[in-house]
C-alpha cells in the first residue's frame, strides 16, 4: 500500500478498526512530508471516541460538508464537463482495478487509491488535482481552523506534490 492508499484511508467512514489501521499503515509512509501529516491526524482523531469521529466524519465530509470532496465539483461544479471527467476516472478505474467503495468517481478517497494504482494518470487529473486540494483545505479552515480532517488535506497535498511532479515529468519526457 502506498501514501496516497494510506492518505485515502483516512477518508473512509470510521469504524472500530480504522484508527489502527491507519496508525498502522503510517509508519510505512516514504514521504516525510505526508507522513508527518498523517501523524498528526491520527494524534487528533485518538483524542476523540469513535462516535464523536464519525459525527465529525459526517459534519466535515457528508452531511452539508465543510468542504466538498469531490474534484469535479471544485472545478467545474454541477457541469457537463464534471460528467465527462467522471466518466474518464471510472474508465481507469477498471483499467487499474480501483474499487470506489461506493463513492463517485471523483471523490478523493478513491482518485488517491488511483494514484496509487498506476504509474501514468489520467492528464486531465494531474492538472486539476492540486489546485481542487488546495481550494478544500480553504474551505475548511474558512470553516473550521482546529477540524483535524486539515492534516489529512496537508497530507494529501503532500503526496500530491510528489505524484504530479513526476507525472508531470514523465509527460514531458515522453514523445
Amino acid at each position: 500500500m502506498g501514501d496516497a492508499s494510506i492518505v485515502a484511508g483516512g477518508f473512509r467512514y470510521p469504524d472500530a478498526e480504522r484508527l489502527g489501521s491507519l496508525d498502522a499503515s503510517v509508519s510505512r509512509m516514504t514521504g516525510a512530508a505526508a507522513r508527518r501529516e498523517m501523524q498528526r491526524f491520527v494524534k487528533e482523531i485518538r483524542r476523540i471516541d469513535l462516535r464523536r469521529w464519525e459525527e465529525l466524519h459526517t459534519e466535515t465530509l457528508d452531511l452539508s460538508p465543510k468542504f466538498v470532496p469531490y474534484i469535479g465539483h471544485v472545478v467545474w461544479g454541477e457541469n457537463y464537463r464534471r460528467g465527462a471527467f467522471m466518466a474518464d476516472l471510472q474508465r481507469e478505474y477498471a483499467l487499474v482495478g480501483v474499487d470506489r467503495r461506493g463513492e463517485l468517481p471523483d471523490h478523493l478517497e478513491p482518485v488517491l487509491r488511483y494514484l496509487d494504482a498506476t504509474d501514468h494518470p489520467l492528464p486531465d487529473l494531474v492538472d486539476v488535482l492540486p489546485g481542487a486540494v488546495a481550494a478544500m483545505m480553504k474551505d475548511l479552515k474558512k470553516e473550521d481552523r482546529k477540524n483535524p480532517y486539515l492534516y489529512l488535506l496537508g497530507a494529501a497535498q503532500a503526496v500530491l506534490r510528489e505524484r504530479v511532479q513526476n507525472a508531470v515529468a514523465a509527460r514531458r519526457a515522453s514523445p
